[in-house]
């Protein structure tokens, strides 16, 4: 089994809804099972399912950053592995 993190701390220290958002919109688009815990999405995808690329990935969480108007708020950034980061922007 494959999995994918996503690190949301900063993103659900603002608002918890957007979080539930996130988790919807990453449903609907990639096949695989979604646990939301403290601070982190996770992503897992059953064996002999298709793991995503990592770019797709980023893209998705960008797109869905867009949609939520909060793309001038947050970027994504990704970590070694299959770990990404919603941080804020500093201004």
């Amino acid at each position: 089994m494959s999995t994918v993190a996503i690190k949301i701390s900063e993103l659900r220290g603002k608002n918890d809804e957007n979080v539930n958002d996130l988790a919807e919109f990453l449903e609907g688009k990639v096949d695989a099972k979604i646990n939301v815990a403290g601070g982190e999405i996770t992503l897992n995808f059953e064996a002999g399912r298709k793991v995503p690329s990592k770019a797709y990935v980023r893209v998705l969480l960008r797109k869905f950053l867009h949609k939520a108007e909060l793309n001038e708020k947050f970027r994504v950034i990704s970590e070694k592995g299959n770990v990404f980061i919603i941080k804020e922007r500093r201004i």
